[in-house]
């Protein structure tokens, strides 16, 4: 799995996604005039706010999640896992979900910051955490062939 922080077609991404929702507005030309199909929406979007972004959470128990988890935040169902996996290499069950706010308003970086996190598996809610950047390459150094820090396993 790409718990890089990579998107993955079909499950991190389809077609009822947006590339803001999904973390890449960067791939997107919004600072430049350069027209392209779906510019006016995604315009929109990033004026209006996100309904929903893509999320990361670990948790440290060895649970085994394969998606379709339910994610919650403060005791209220705020999504689903999209993809999940254990990651060997930080030794942890981590997976990738889209976040709602159960009221239907703008999620902010803020709102996902905050809270208390849980993924449901199996009926059992596990403490979660969520992060920001990839829990495996924060920096975006390893993918770049510099391995000079060492792997984020607890020890």
């Amino acid at each position: 799995m790409r718990y890089d922080c990579y998107r993955h077609w079909h499950a991190d991404l389809r077609l009822d996604d947006t590339p803001l929702e999904a973390g890449l507005g960067f791939t997107c030309k919004l600072k430049s005039e350069t027209p392209f199909l779906g510019r006016s929406a995604l315009e929109k979007q990033r004026k209006e706010g996100l309904k929903k972004r893509l999320a990361c959470f670990t948790i440290d128990e060895h649970i085994p999640l394969w998606g379709l988890e339910v994610i919650w935040r403060d005791d209220r169902i705020v999504g689903f896992l999209r993809r999940a996996e254990y990651g060997f290499a930080i030794g942890k069950s981590i997976g990738y979900g889209y976040v709602s706010h159960p009221d239907g308003i703008v999620v902010t970086p803020d709102f996902l910051k905050s809270g208390t996190y849980h993924l449901e598996s199996m009926g059992t809610k596990y403490p979660a955490r969520y992060h920001a950047k990839s829990p495996f390459d924060p920096n975006n150094l390893r993918v770049k062939g510099n391995y000079s820090e060492p792997l984020p396993v607890d020890q």
